[in-house]
């Protein structure tokens, strides 16, 4: 089973990076599904069900959010409609939404859970505790398990990672916009790296647009942000799952150009 999954999608231009890079790495590897955090998709913050339909027509079978999920009210209307979205698993079982879903395809299921950090992120659950009671569930239907753990803190991150190694097929960190290079497969078979990174505009700050973001930090007056326009990037993981153990057995982490329109 391989398994393509794309860093945190930022604005109209990480749609476009989206597009073209797909296209790209069509002619260089292959994979049976196509994994994308949307949650910065839309403007730079939060997801709605037009953008969600035009991932999934390019080829991006799930999309999985994080702290940005509720920015735009009409994703309230429209999360429970995509069997294929999932908000964090630790958030409120009474908010909308789903915190994981199932891929079906030929080379066996695949199971995609969101989970969010606490450690300066927005109150939330123990994505521990939610992650144990999540996969007595799961292991039912599949042993391959991907989870995106969203997060600001890199050492939350490979706490759970080494928590759970063994037991779910990659930890894939997001939420910092920044690709680290760690990507490795731990002891018992869990593909990790910290932060899988940002596709969209590789010439900003975060995506963001430079001149407002460098006079926030100047001035320390709150300003209205942007997405900066130019080059952008393309960060993404391409791994190899075992359906019949669920072990991951290769990671590569994929970080490329890609000129604007």
């Amino acid at each position: 089973m391989e398994v393509l999954f794309i860093g945190d999608i930022f604005a109209k231009q990480g749609v476009q990076a989206v597009k073209k890079g797909l296209s790209k790495l069509k002619n260089e590897i292959k994979w049976d599904y196509c994994i994308a955090n949307g949650e910065n998709a839309a403007a730079g913050k939060g997801i709605n069900g037009r953008i969600a339909g035009e991932l999934h027509e390019m080829g991006v079978d799930g999309i999985t959010m994080g702290n940005h999920v509720w920015a735009r009210e009409e994703v309230l209307y429209y999360i429970d409609s995509d069997m294929f979205i999932a908000r964090p698993a630790n958030y409120s079982k009474q908010s909308p939404g789903k915190g994981w879903f199932l891929l079906n395809g030929k080379p066996g299921p695949l199971a995609v859970m969101n989970l969010s950090g606490r450690i300066y992120m927005q109150p939330c659950n123990c994505p521990f505790e939610t992650c144990e009671e999540e996969l007595i569930k799961i292991k039912e239907l599949t042993k391959a398990v991907i989870v995106d753990f969203h997060g600001e803190a890199t050492s939350e991150k490979t706490a759970f990672a080494w928590h759970f190694d063994g037991r779910v097929s990659a930890v894939l960190g997001t939420h910092t916009h920044v690709q680290t290079a760690d990507e490795r497969i731990l002891p018992f078979g869990t593909a990790f790296i910290t932060d899988v990174g940002m596709t969209g505009p590789g010439e900003g700050i975060i995506g963001t647009d430079r001149d407002s973001s460098i006079q926030r930090f100047v001035t320390g007056v709150p300003t209205k942000f942007s997405p900066q326009k130019g080059e952008m990037i393309f960060n993404a993981v391409h791994m190899e799952i075992d359906p019949k153990n669920g072990k991951a057995t290769h990671m590569n982490r994929l970080n490329f150009p890609i000129s604007p329109e």
